[in-house]
């Protein structure tokens, strides 16, 4: 299987694992055979670091939105448009409906302390609703719960089962700013991001301090796999929710360079998400443009608006790794599609009115749920569980007629799915025409309507 021999680099060259010359011309002879449709080095592109967005536009809907048509051939005339979002609604399909992600990502990056005074960073990857805390012992305002949970661990030196760490809060001139801090962005962002452990990402660049000795909140170790990927005993008092809000940081993008900040509490999250909802560990970006006055403006124009809940997990940061991308083993997310958001696309369906997914994690709801109870649009079922589904090209989208969405990554799953969606040639000449000008890419970045 190629994809266990090596990977492609964004100018199609091959990084080896220590194999020999013959072995790496055999290997690229295999990914030579593969169509380009399903060849990882066929999603690759050039990217100036000046246009990874590091900052949120000055204003939600201030960022700019290409607009791409599906109808017209990939380099006709009005094949691909510049606006800005808040044209949104004038470039809609009338009186389509929009179903939009409404989960809340959690502060769940958390800085601590071994007893022997080693710092360790942990990153919660199982969803907060689907925790089942167990009360060990305490009574009335302060009882003590315990939850098996999965994460991510990064230290210094190797964690191992049966190790505790602590959580608290800072402890005065304790502040390790960390090497990342200084480290400067690639020059070429579009290289692929083959990061050891997920948590090595500058938003663990200023460190905060820690404190340690007892403390309300902590961790034992109980497994640890590749990639720093963990399984953990959280010990808490209290609410689990509180601790995490007092104590955790937004886990930002690995291609964020910065620490997290206060701003990033209010806009690293779409003005519609939902409290009960909390769990994500990545943003529902394409969402991030909203704001309540296009809301009201398109409610006032006879849009309708559904949500589903897609717990987005850091798998989504995961680089696919297989020179065919058919063989990439993608990550699982929970997720949910009510009985009101099924009868509003099943009515949409019925009526002739365009559905339009508000992002990725939308599509995947969407097309998750549609692909676990077998359904259509016209019958689409509601569901909660979870979902691994792939959409690459060549698979059926049986519920998204339109997505909103910002630019991905090279060689991501993400760039793969709006690919399939589009096709790849019109995707990446859209790409490149938004490089030409300027766009800004990846979470924080500007937006895309496929029409």
């Amino acid at each position: 299987m190629v994809c266990s021999l090596y990977h492609l680099g964004p100018k199609g060259n091959a990084r080896t694992r220590g194999r020999s010359a013959v072995s790496v011309e055999k290997t690229m002879n295999e990914t030579k055979m593969i169509p380009e449709d399903f060849r990882l080095a066929s999603y690759a592109f050039d990217l100036p670091a000046a246009q990874v967005a590091q900052e949120p536009a000055a204003r939600r809907d201030g960022s700019r939105l290409m607009v791409v048509d599906r109808s017209v051939p990939v380099n006709g005339a009005g094949a691909v448009r510049e606006a800005r979002f808040a044209d949104l609604p004038d470039l809609l399909p009338p009186g389509a409906l929009l179903v939009a992600n409404n989960s809340r990502v959690l502060p769940a990056r958390l800085f601590g302390r071994r007893p022997t005074g080693g710092r360790v960073e942990f990153l919660l990857l199982t969803p907060l609703p689907l925790i089942e805390p167990q009360q060990v012992h305490g009574e009335g305002d302060a009882p003590v719960f315990e939850a098996e949970v999965e994460g991510l661990l990064r230290a210094s030196k190797p964690v191992r089962p049966g190790q505790q760490v602590f959580f608290g809060p800072a402890a005065a001139d304790e502040a390790d700013t960390g090497a990342a801090q200084d480290t400067p962005a690639p020059s070429n962002p579009s290289a692929r991001m083959d990061i050891p452990a997920p948590l090595a990402s500058a938003t663990s660049a200023a460190r905060p301090a820690i404190c340690t000795g007892a403390s309300d909140f902590s961790l034992a170790v109980l497994s640890v796999g590749e990639f720093g990927r963990c399984s953990v005993r959280l010990r808490w008092r209290g609410d689990l929710a509180a601790q995490f809000l007092e104590l955790g940081h937004l886990p930002l993008p690995p291609y964020i360079r910065r620490p997290d900040t206060p701003a990033d509490r209010e806009r690293y999250q779409t003005v519609y998400a939902d409290a009960a909802r909390t769990g994500s560990v990545a943003a529902p970006t394409a969402g991030l443009h909203f704001t309540p006055e296009i809301r009201a403006v398109l409610a006032a124009r006879g849009f309708r608006w559904a949500e589903v809940t897609l717990y987005v997990g850091y798998g989504t940061f995961s680089p696919v790794r297989c020179a065919d991308i058919r063989e990439h083993g993608m990550h699982r997310e929970y997720l949910e599609v009510p009985e009101a958001t099924a009868a509003a696309v099943r009515a949409a369906a019925a009526e002739g009115r365009p559905i339009v997914a508000v992002g990725t994690t939308s599509v995947r709801a969407l097309e998750g749920a549609a692909q676990a109870t077998d359904t259509r649009a016209a019958n689409l079922a509601p569901f909660l569980g979870w979902t691994d589904i792939y959409l690459y090209p060549g698979r059926e989208f049986r519920v998204t007629g339109h997505m909103l969405t910002n630019f991905h990554l090279p060689e991501s799953s993400l760039v793969i799915m709006v690919s399939a969606f589009a096709g790849r040639e019109r995707i990446l000449s859209a790409y490149s025409q938004a490089i030409a000008s300027g766009f800004r890419f990846f979470s924080y970045g500007d937006s895309m309507l496929l029409l």
